[in-house]
């Protein structure tokens, strides 16, 4: 299998749909099958970084925030953009403090990997942000209206239950890689 061409259907600001054609031949010997699949691209963006942000006291500091394309509010682990040519731990810096007001004082690479293969390229780096103090709120996006939550690691999974039953969804990402970091506190 390999990728044959790629068109840009539509380009918006931050996000571009694009037609991929591959060849798919399912056994040596047959003739390749020329498929389309359509997927979405980041645009003016290097990359895309998650922080898994842990308190002196052992709790994790998570963000709930509206997000037009399911008309809820997500409770979500903080994240952004890279701007071109931005480092994503530098990234992870900057967007702890500006959703957070939590400035890290060690920031660690966890892993990196797809959001969601079956429609984006779009690749997530993930740090675990340590030794944190609170500066307070900078500048947000005016877009972002976040409430930030802290929440004691114990009390992690009825606390997120809790948010479900009162109508927030739940970032999937948040119970794994909450798991994972706890290696790394």
């Amino acid at each position: 299998m390999k990728t044959i061409d790629k068109r840009i259907l539509w380009e918006g600001k931050f996000l571009r749909s694009v037609l991929i054609r591959y060849s798919d031949s399912r056994a040596p010997g047959e003739m390749p099958v020329l498929r389309d699949w359509e997927a979405v691209e980041r645009v003016n963006c290097d990359c895309v970084v998650a922080i898994v942000p842990f308190t002196a006291d052992g709790s994790v500091i998570v963000i709930r925030q509206f997000r037009p394309p399911i008309n809820g509010y997500v409770v979500e682990l903080p994240a952004g953009l890279c701007e071109p040519g931005e480092p994503p731990e530098d990234t992870a810096h900057r967007e702890l403090r500006e959703e957070t007001g939590y400035s890290a004082g060690k920031m660690h690479f966890l892993t990196e990997g797809p959001l969601s293969s079956g429609l984006s390229s779009e690749m997530l780096s993930v740090f675990v942000a340590t030794d944190l103090a609170f500066s307070g709120i900078a500048t947000r996006d005016e877009t972002e209206h976040i409430e930030v939550l802290k929440i004691p690691q114990h009390e992690l999974q009825s606390r997120l239950l809790e948010l479900r039953r009162a109508g927030n969804y739940i970032d999937l990402k948040l119970y794994g890689l909450v798991e994972l970091a706890r290696n790394i506190r």
